[in-house]
């Protein structure tokens, strides 16, 4: 599977912080690919978030990546907890090796138009810009997009509900992180549907 078959699933990555007090992942897993959102980013900010990628991976459509990926020991263990793929914040030489080792796609966080031509030495051509609003919003991006058209991205970082659609009409994004499927205390499963089901809707 390559990041662009990834990328391309929908066009929402539900960005997930599992928290205590998170619905159990295995039922959130099932919920996400129900309602068209199959490909789901764990971040690795939280105690269990390896154990509930594990658990969620295992669920049939599902295609789990690891977030918050920093460093090769990170990535390393996350690929033997069922990542699929990988998603860093940023772009360093040992995370991209680590990733062409396991053969896994990874999705590198850039914010400048020299971040995305140092990926493109690498042979990388799909990017994460983040923190896509803290940097600029989609004027930013399309400020840098203009001049390396080969390049392709998925905004995560500030993006809403409704201002994903803005984000998704631009010719440079395949793709967009959204944390507002999965709100900070939210328990109720039928609330994650109903928005997930308005992402999957969402045009490209």
């Amino acid at each position: 599977m390559t990041i662009d078959d990834i990328m391309g699933r929908a066009p929402v990555i539900p960005v997930l912080v599992l928290d205590d007090d998170a619905p159990d992942p295995v039922a959130l897993a099932e919920t996400l690919v129900e309602n068209g959102l199959p490909v789901i980013e764990v971040t690795l900010r939280t105690e269990g978030a390896l154990e509930a990628m594990e658990k969620m991976s295992r669920v049939e459509g599902a295609i789990l990546g690891a977030g918050t990926v920093l460093n090769p020991v990170m990535l390393y263990e996350a690929v033997d907890y069922g990542a699929q793929f990988i998603v860093s914040p940023g772009l360093t030489d040992w995370v991209v090796r680590a990733a062409h080792d396991k053969q896994v796609p990874i999705l590198p966080g850039v914010a400048t138009a020299s971040e995305v031509m140092r990926g493109l030495d690498m042979g990388l051509d799909r990017f994460k810009f983040f923190p896509a609003e803290a940097n600029g919003g989609l004027p930013a991006l399309k400020a840098i997009s203009a001049p390396l058209s080969m390049a392709k991205f998925c905004p995560t970082g500030g993006i809403r509900e409704e201002t994903a659609a803005d984000w998704l009409a631009h010719d440079a994004v395949l793709c967009v992180g959204g944390s507002w499927i999965l709100p900070k205390g939210e328990t109720d499963l039928d609330k994650v549907a109903r928005r997930a089901r308005a992402a999957a809707d969402l045009a490209r």
